[in-house]
């Protein structure tokens, strides 16, 4: 069990719901990872004070199964700014109504997002 950081707002919170599994019922990895890359995009978008694109998934662990009625949380962080790109971190960490509500990191990610002009070209950042 890890506590999940209490000083902080997630970007994003979303319940794990049964259209979100495989056939055996176990919540699909790509729909933890688009949970993941939306909430580095929110804060990548707010970095850049503008559009973004997704440009590299530059690591992602799954550490922890989540399960349908999992409440799962997303934080992110900047990890690094360039002239163009922003790499931001990120800690997924579930609430499970079955453990009384403990929370539990179930992946962390790095992804690195560049900023776009309303042509679709990358832009500085500064």
């Amino acid at each position: 069990m890890t506590d999940f950081p209490h000083e902080e707002q997630p970007a994003i919170r979303v319940l794990a719901m049964p259209a979100d599994t495989n056939p055996m019922g176990d919540i699909f990895g790509g729909w933890l990872m688009s949970q993941v890359d939306i909430a580095g995009s929110i804060e990548a978008f707010k970095q850049a004070n503008g559009r973004v694109v997704t440009v590299a998934v530059n690591e992602f662990q799954f550490l922890k199964p989540v399960y349908v009625g999992d409440l799962v949380s997303i934080f992110a962080r900047v990890a690094k700014i360039g002239n163009t790109s922003i790499q931001i971190a990120l800690d997924a960490f579930i609430e499970r109504r079955a453990d009384a509500y403990k929370s539990i990191k179930v992946a962390d990610a790095l992804i690195t997002y560049v900023a776009i002009d309303k042509n679709g070209q990358p832009r500085p950042l500064k």
